[in-house]
């Protein structure tokens, strides 16, 4: 009979891992098959027991809409100078809740699977990406929604490639950005549970640091014109990648669905002809501050994410 550790010792030392020892964000596509069942898991029991089930998926983003539209559109007139306000509005919500969710699940998504983390080890990495994924597949029926109703102000008539284009960097951008986000205070969240409070603070101010519920032109005539502060202030705005999201949402959906609605004498005047500038260029930079932002989340986690059983 064969002993067993003479077939062992035939085996190379460099075919055998490190127990407990994580690649990082490489893990990830190593365990894929993990990765779909934590997102099957995610997408499935969301609305389990519910009545409503995905439709909640539609109300509450329309809900949402319905309010600050009404308290903001009607009530305070912010839609001065904005024609078809309400697209605008909307096109910026989905951003913000495609932000929102991914950002906050991905903080919380180590102590939520503390009884897996303490017990099995696994890339912990996978918690946070399959957090923002999740959050990504609600926010398709958001888009859709909004796809429907750009189509209905003959949005097909004048979009292009560049607008296609523009959707999928916006996608990319947000989800980027709120993932490294998620696995810095996420890792942080394990020892201390007020990032969670400093994430909902954060994702309270997301809104109103963003041109969702106004123009960047009204930022614009605040900072420099009325309180005399240099340029540079608006452009380091317009280089938050959320707000570098939400403007090109504005430039794939609203602007094509509203440029049919705007005669040529009033179009000068509308906000229209004021896209942020230098949008492509913006759109390189705020990616790589994803991409930076992505790394720094990643590099802090693997420093802390040794002590993740204990601290659970």
């Amino acid at each position: 009979m064969t002993d067993t550790r003479d077939l062992f010792a035939a085996v190379p030392r460099s075919e055998f891992d490190t127990p407990g020892k994580s690649r990082g964000l490489i893990d990830v596509v190593r365990w894929r098959y993990l990765l779909r069942l934590l997102v099957h898991t995610g997408v499935t029991t969301r609305y389990r027991n519910s009545v409503l089930g995905w439709t909640w998926s539609y109300v509450r983003p329309a809900a949402q809409f319905l309010v600050f539209w009404v308290v903001l559109g009607l009530f305070m007139n912010l839609d001065r100078g904005i024609p078809n306000y309400a697209v605008y509005l909307f096109s910026g919500i989905v951003v913000i809740n495609l932000f929102s969710e991914g950002f906050k699940n991905a903080t919380t998504s180590i102590v939520g699977n503390a009884p897996l983390v303490r017990k099995v080890f696994l890339p912990r990495q996978l918690f946070a990406v399959s957090a923002v994924i999740v959050a990504f597949v609600h926010f398709l029926p958001q888009v859709g929604l909004l796809l429907i109703v750009c189509l209905l102000l003959g949005w097909i008539t004048h979009v292009s490639v560049v607008s296609v284009l523009a959707i999928l960097a916006a996608m990319v951008i947000v989800m980027v950005f709120s993932l490294g986000l998620g696995l810095f205070f996420g890792a942080i969240n394990v020892r201390f549970r007020d990032a969670e409070n400093i994430v909902e603070l954060m994702l309270l101010l997301a809104t109103w640091a963003s041109p969702v519920l106004y123009s960047w032109t009204q930022v614009q005539d605040a900072i420099v014109d009325k309180l005399g502060w240099p340029q540079w202030i608006v452009e380091l705005y317009l280089l938050n990648p959320i707000t570098q999201g939400v403007e090109l949402f504005h430039f794939a959906f609203w602007r094509p669905a509203t440029e049919g609605m705007v005669s040529t004498s009033d179009y000068v005047g509308t906000q229209l002809a004021a896209m942020p500038p230098g949008l492509g260029w913006n759109t390189l930079w705020t990616f790589l501050i994803a991409v930076a932002t992505l790394l720094v989340g990643q590099l802090v986690f693997r420093r802390l994410e040794g002590r993740f059983a204990q601290d659970l």
